[in-house]
Formats: structure tokens, C-alpha cells, sequence
């Protein structure tokens, strides 16, 4: 009985693995880092250890001068960004997007090549941006190793490995034409911040960089919204739901640090004068 059960449950997962690979779109499921689950929880696995075993690791040790390796990082995410924003607009606007009802062309056209390329180019980077976990424990600033900080992390790369994977480019493209472009200021600031502390006359916008971030959550989540509205349209509603439970997550997350971070500042300057 029991190796009867055992071996339905072996049958359903293989159908389910097998489902999960004839989904996927046929151009870009074998490029690097787009292969199937097993490859993206391999990479989840590794960043969620790292998180818990890191800091433990790092305890007794001295707190790394990474700041060379950070100035770089910050750079070419910076160029990264420029360079992702650009691709998504233009080749959204050349495909005649119209942010209502826009599936996904799934032909080999050079204008479908190019938004899929993109896709996998932002899949890659939120990849990339682990980064960000890895110098924050070396350098032992454990007390930016937030709940925020780490789910935010942690799902950017699943939600866009299925994007990469299955959803490259036609809805999905608008959530990542803005956070590119949220990016490109972010790790400017970061990439400036590093230079030195003669730079922070010249950093007082740090606290727009939040309110960035929430709008874009918002924008993306009416966008994602729009399309849930629409039964007949071709991109997948699964996916459009998805964005809009994870949008309404990290706009309470971010909304709730930059209240707390808004107060601290605000109880600091009351203290002053």
C-alpha cells in the first residue's frame, strides 16, 4: 500500500516537473540560469544559508574592507540599470505596448529576441544584487540584514526566473522598466555614498529613494491590476495576480521602514533644536 502511494505521488511530481518544462517558453528556458526549479532553488537554498550561516561565521572575525569591491559593484549595477531601462522602454514602445492588455511575443523576431534578452538580463541581475547580502555580511553591518532586506532578495529572483523563464516580456515588462530605473539612482547613491564622507552634503534626496520605491510598487500593481480585469487578454492572469500580492508585500514592508525611518529622523531634529 504504501509503495503504491509512494509511487503515485514519484508519477505526480514527475507530470508536474514535465508540465512545468513544456510551459516554459522554448527560446529562453536554456539560457544560463533559466533552467528548470531545480536551478533556482539550488541558488535560493544557497543565498537563504548564507543569510543564517554568514553572520555566524563572521562573529569572531574581523569585519572585511570591501570598499574597493563595493564602489565597482555600485558602478556597474548603476551602468547595468541605464542600460536595462533603456531596452525595456524602447523595446516596449517599438512593439507598440499600450500598458492595457500586452501578451507576450513569443515569435523569433528581433523585436521579441530583444525584450526577451532584456528579461533575462533583469532575471540575471536581481541574481547579481545577492551581492548585496554578501557584502553586508562580510563587512559585518548585520543591522541592515533586515526581514525587508532579505524577502526582498529572496523573491525578486524566484518571481523573475518564472519571468525569465515563461513571461518574457509583454505585461510583465513594466515592473521592470521601473525598477531598473528606481535602481539606477539607488546604487548611484550607494556608488556615492562610498566616496566618502565629504559626499553627503550632496546625498540629501537619500529619503526620496523610499518614496521611489513605493511608487513603483503601486505603479506596477494598478498596471498588474489592469490586466487581471481583462479575462480575454493573453498574458497570463496567474502571473498578473502574483505581481499584485507581491507588490501590496513590499509596499507595506517599505512603507512601514520608511515610517520608522521618517520618525527616528524626525524625534533626532526634535531632540536638536
Amino acid at each position: 500500500m504504501a509503495s503504491t502511494q509512494a509511487a503515485g505521488i514519484a508519477e505526480s511530481l514527475r507530470q508536474f516537473r514535465q508540465w512545468l518544462d513544456d510551459m516554459a517558453d522554448p527560446r529562453t528556458k536554456d539560457w544560463f540560469l533559466c533552467g528548470g526549479p531545480e536551478t533556482i532553488l539550488v541558488i535560493w537554498l544557497i543565498y537563504l544559508v548564507g543569510v543564517i550561516a554568514g553572520p555566524r561565521l563572521m562573529r569572531d572575525r574581523p569585519a572585511m574592507n570591501l570598499r574597493g569591491v563595493a564602489l565597482v559593484y555600485n558602478f556597474v549595477l548603476v551602468l547595468l540599470s541605464v542600460y536595462m531601462a533603456h531596452e525595456f522602454f524602447w523595446s516596449a514602445w517599438l512593439a507598440g505596448y499600450n500598458l492595457a492588455c500586452d501578451p507576450v511575443d513569443y515569435s523569433d523576431s528581433p523585436l521579441a529576441m530583444r525584450m526577451a534578452s532584456v528579461c533575462w538580463w533583469f532575471y540575471v541581475s536581481k541574481v547579481i544584487e545577492l551581492m548585496d547580502t554578501v557584502l553586508i555580511v562580510l563587512r559585518k553591518k548585520n543591522e541592515q540584514l533586515s526581514f525587508l532586506h532579505i524577502y526582498h532578495h529572496a523573491t525578486m529572483i524566484l518571481l523573475w526566473w518564472s519571468g525569465a523563464r515563461y513571461v518574457p516580456g509583454g505585461h510583465s515588462f513594466f515592473c521592470a522598466l521601473l525598477n531598473s530605473s528606481v535602481h539606477v539612482f539607488m546604487y548611484l547613491y550607494y556608488f556615492l555614498a562610498l566616496l566618502g564622507p565629504h559626499m553627503r552634503k550632496y546625498l540629501w534626496w537619500k529619503r526620496y529613494l523610499t518614496q521611489m520605491q513605493l511608487l513603483q510598487f503601486l505603479l506596477f500593481s494598478v498596471h498588474s491590476f489592469v490586466n487581471i480585469m481583462q479575462p480575454n487578454c493573453g498574458f497570463p492572469r496567474g502571473y498578473s495576480i502574483s505581481v499584485v500580492i507581491y507588490g501590496i508585500s513590499l509596499m507595506l514592508l517599505f512603507g512601514n521602514f520608511y515610517r520608522n525611518a521618517y520618525k527616528r529622523t524626525s524625534g533626532a531634529r526634535k531632540v536638536a533644536d
